[in-house]
C-alpha cells in the first residue's frame, strides 16, 4: 500500500479545499428576488416555507401590533438576509439568538443573524412589529384600505410589506396561520379555514388557517363590522361571504353576486379541474377603491364593482384565478398574461354557458372595437411593462390569444389545456413560454407563430390573420361584430384590478 505523507499546513490547505465556497465565505443574500419589473420585490438567499402570524389590531386607532414566526431553509451560506416590511421593528430573533436588524429604504428590513446560516439549512425568524399600515407609503402607494370600522389589506402586485415581513415575490410561496385579536364586536377575515375565534376581557381572537402554497400578494386581512354567511359545498368545502354592514345601496347587488359563489366555483371546475385550495368565499368592506383582487381562498371586492348591480361575471373573474394565479403563479410579473388572459377568458366562456354570447362572438366584438390605430394593440400582454401590467390589453388581447388557440387546436384539446394546465404546475410558477410549450405538447402542433402574433406583435393583426384565426371573420369594421348581451357586465369589470398604483391601471379608460 502507498501511503502519502501529508504535513499539518498541507492538509490545513486540503481540508480548506475541500469545503464549499458557499460555507467557508457566508455573503449577504439579494435585496431583491431578481423581477425586472419590480427589482426591491422580495429577497434572495432563503425560501419561506410558513408564515405564522399573531396579530392585535386597534380600528379606532389603526394601530397594528404583531408577532411574526417564519419558516424558512437558506438556498446559500447567509451572512445576512432582508425581508419587505413597511412597519417599525421592535425585536428580530434567528434560531432563537438576538439579530441585528437595520432598515434601508421604505421597505427592506436588513436582518444579521448572530452567525451565519448554512446552505440548505432550516431557520426561524421572530419579528416583532408595530405601527399604523395608512401611514406608510412605499413607492407612493399604498395598499392598505381604512374604513369607517376597521382596516384592510388588499393589493397587487404588492400586499404583504404593510401588515407583516415577508419575501414579498409569488416566487416564495408559503403556507399560513393568521390570528388576529380585534375589540369585541369587530370581526377579522382572512385566508382560508377559520379554525378558532376565542373571546377574553373584550376582545376577540380569530385564527385562519390557509394550508396550501400561496404568495405573499395574495394573503389578506379584513378588519370591521360584517354580516357573515356560511355554508358548504356538495363536497363539504367550507364557504364563507363577508360583507361590511355599512354597505347601504349597494349591499344587494354584492350579495346577490357573491352568493353564487359555490355555484360559479363548481362550474369551474369542469372547466379547469378540481379546485387547488381548503376554502371558499369572498368579502366586501366598506372601500372606496373600485377593484378587485383574487386574495387566495377569500377574493377582496370594492363595492363599486356591485354599483349598478348585481354582476356574477367579476366573481367569475376573481375565481378563476384560483387556478391561473393562485394555484398556479407567475414566474415573474411580466407573465401577468398568464393570470388576466386567463381569468378575463372564464367571464367570456360563462357568457356562453349563460347564453348571452358565446366567447366567439365576444372575441370578435372585442377585436372590432379597436381599429389598427387604436394604442391598445401597441400593448403587447406577453410582456407589457410594469406601467400596463393591468393595461386592458392584458385582459381583452390576452382573451383574444386564448380564443385563437382555441379555433387553431380545436375544443376538445383547448379544454384538455385549460384543465390539464393548472395539474401540471399545481402550487408552483410558471412563464409565458411554459404555457406556449404545454400547449404545443397537447395539442401536437406548433403555436409559437400564434402566440407570437397575439401576444409579442405591437399592432392589430392584420384582417386576414384574424380571419385565419377564427376572429372578425366576417370582416374587420365594427358593424361586422354583434355586441353580446353579456358585454356591458364583462366590460363593467375592466377596471378590475384598477389598483390605485401609479402608473400601474393604463386600460380603465376603455370601458365601453
Amino acid at each position: 500500500m502507498h501511503r502519502r505523507l501529508i504535513v499539518p499546513g498541507a492538509l490545513a490547505s486540503v481540508l480548506l479545499l475541500a469545503v464549499p465556497a458557499s460555507a467557508a465565505s457566508p455573503a449577504p443574500g439579494a435585496p431583491g428576488i431578481g423581477d425586472p419589473y419590480y427589482p426591491a420585490s422580495g429577497n434572495g438567499g432563503y425560501d419561506v416555507s410558513h408564515y405564522d402570524l399573531r396579530l392585535t389590531y386597534r380600528p379606532e386607532t389603526d394601530r397594528l401590533e404583531g408577532t411574526a414566526t417564519i419558516l424558512a431553509t437558506a438556498t446559500q451560506s447567509l451572512s445576512r438576509f432582508n425581508l419587505d416590511l413597511g412597519l417599525d421593528v421592535r425585536e428580530v430573533r434567528v434560531d432563537g439568538r438576538p439579530a441585528v436588524s437595520v432598515r434601508e429604504g421604505e421597505q427592506e428590513l436588513v436582518v444579521t443573524p448572530a452567525r451565519p446560516l448554512a446552505e440548505g439549512r432550516p431557520f426561524s425568524v421572530v419579528v416583532r412589529y408595530a405601527g399604523k399600515p395608512s401611514e406608510v407609503s412605499i413607492g407612493g402607494w399604498t395598499a392598505w384600505h381604512r374604513t369607517p370600522d376597521g382596516g384592510v389589506a388588499a393589493q397587487e402586485p404588492e400586499s404583504a410589506a404593510w401588515w407583516f415581513p415577508s419575501n414579498d415575490h409569488p416566487l416564495d410561496k408559503a403556507t399560513y396561520d393568521v390570528s388576529v385579536a380585534v375589540p369585541d364586536g369587530s370581526q377579522a377575515i382572512s385566508n382560508g379555514v377559520l379554525v378558532s375565534q376565542r373571546s377574553r376581557l373584550g376582545w376577540t381572537r380569530y385564527t385562519w388557517r390557509s394550508d396550501r402554497p400561496q404568495a405573499s400578494y395574495l394573503a389578506t386581512l379584513a378588519v370591521g363590522r360584517f354580516d357573515i354567511t356560511t355554508d358548504t359545498t356538495a363536497n363539504g368545502l367550507p364557504v364563507l361571504n363577508a360583507y361590511s354592514k355599512d354597505l347601504g345601496a349597494d349591499a344587494g347587488a354584492a350579495r346577490a353576486s357573491l352568493e353564487r359563489t359555490a355555484e360559479v366555483a363548481e362550474w369551474l371546475t369542469e372547466v379547469f379541474g378540481p379546485y387547488p385550495f381548503n376554502a371558499l368565499g369572498g368579502y366586501v368592506p366598506n372601500v372606496t377603491s373600485g377593484y378587485a383582487l383574487e386574495t387566495q381562498t377569500r377574493p377582496f371586492y370594492s363595492p363599486r364593482q356591485f354599483a349598478n348591480g348585481a354582476n356574477v361575471s367579476v366573481v367569475v373573474h376573481e375565481l378563476a384565478h384560483q387556478w391561473y394565479g393562485d394555484s398556479v403563479s407567475v414566474r415573474g410579473w411580466k407573465d401577468i398574461w398568464i393570470n388576466e388572459g386567463f381569468a378575463r377568458y372564464s367571464q367570456w366562456l360563462w357568457s356562453e354557458r349563460e347564453g348571452e354570447g358565446t366567447a366567439q362572438e365576444l372575441a370578435d366584438w372585442v377585436y372590432a372595437q379597436h381599429p389598427e390605430e387604436d394604442p391598445f394593440w401597441t400593448v403587447l400582454p406577453g410582456d407589457p411593462g410594469p406601467e400596463r401590467q393591468f393595461h386592458l390589453a392584458v385582459y381583452d388581447r390576452g382573451a383574444l390569444a386564448l380564443q385563437a388557440l382555441r379555433n387553431e387546436i380545436g375544443d376538445e384539446d383547448f379544454f384538455a389545456v385549460l384543465k390539464g394546465w393548472p395539474a401540471e404546475h399545481a402550487y408552483g410558477n410558471a412563464d409565458v413560454g411554459d404555457f406556449v410549450r404545454y400547449a404545443e405538447r397537447v395539442s401536437g402542433r406548433p403555436l409559437a407563430g400564434l402566440f407570437h402574433t397575439w401576444l409579442y406583435e405591437p399592432r392589430r393583426p392584420a384582417a386576414p390573420a384574424a380571419a385565419g384565426a377564427g376572429i372578425a371573420a366576417a370582416g374587420s369594421g365594427r358593424a361586422a361584430a354583434v355586441r353580446p348581451a353579456s358585454w356591458e357586465r364583462i366590460a363593467a369589470t375592466n377596471a378590475v384590478h384598477d389598483h390605485g398604483r401609479p402608473g400601474a391601471a393604463g386600460g380603465a379608460g376603455h370601458l365601453r
